[in-house]
């Protein structure tokens, strides 16, 4: 696929910080990224690439409509979602899109979202693996989590990694829009990984790695206190945090 250069730049970018190694945010061919573009049409990660070394040759041009009409599908086959995947593209040479472009098609349709990253943290995937996932979600510990992952996550019980999972991040993301009023920054997948949405790419690396730290906080904070939850911000304290003008300054000074 003939394009811009500078129209998926930012996504490679941010694949690339997404994929450093010492960040232990994915590895191998983990993780997939994606950027909306004109015309109903997005760039995302290809199958089975690698996000730290990602370039122009492993970026899939998609038609977002076509993939976005299996979302009210239950009754498709592997074959028949990978022959959906194959056949969403709009150059016929390029690689097959991660199957994880559905739910990339239908997150870059919410308001404020241009990038998508979706990673396997260590830490974070350490609490998505444990009794305390639903709560890593709903709740926050220090300011600057709030201002880059938002007064709460979307929680997201484990589905089958395609179209189930897209299906059911939908479901979820769209009660989370309707209960709070705004796109969400930060999802959380039941053992699985997390997805970071975002009007800018820098606003999706933030998120990633407050999120990240924010996981690394809670566990050491559980270990500290024998196993006990951590002590966390009130709900007023959090609100206070989300509504004060210079937060909103720094944010938007963060891309975020």
């Amino acid at each position: 696929m003939k394009f811009d250069s500078a129209s998926i730049a930012p996504l490679l970018k941010l694949s690339h910080e997404l994929g450093r190694e010492e960040r232990r945010l994915a590895i191998l061919g983990e993780g997939n990224t994606s950027t909306t573009l004109e015309a109903d049409r997005f760039a995302v990660k290809a199958s089975g690439s690698h996000l730290g070394t990602l370039s122009e040759n492993d970026v899939t041009v998609c038609r977002r409509p076509a993939l976005l009409a299996l979302l009210d599908r239950a009754d498709l086959t592997d074959r028949e979602i990978d022959d959906a995947l194959f056949a969403s593209r709009v150059d016929d040479a390029a690689k097959k899109p991660s199957v994880e472009a559905i739910f990339h098609a239908w997150l870059l349709t919410l308001p404020n979202v241009n990038f998508v990253g979706h990673t396997h943290p260590v830490s974070v995937n350490g609490l998505l693996c444990s009794r305390w996932a639903r709560t890593f979600a709903q709740r926050r510990l220090f300011p600057d989590e709030i201002v880059c992952c938002g007064e709460a996550s979307v929680f997201v019980g484990y589905s089958d990694p395609g179209l189930k999972l897209a299906q059911a991040i939908r479901t979820a993301t769209e009660k989370f829009v309707q209960k709070r009023g705004q796109s969400p920054r930060v999802i959380l997948l039941q053992n699985h990984g997390l997805i970071a949405l975002g009007k800018t790419a820098e606003a999706v690396l933030a998120a990633t790695l407050m999120a990240e730290k924010a996981a690394q906080i809670f566990l050491n904070a559980t270990s500290a206190a024998g196993g006990e939850p951590p002590r966390f911000l009130t709900p007023s304290q959090v609100a206070r945090i989300a509504g004060r003008p210079d937060e909103h300054h720094r944010r938007k000074a963060l891309g975020i």
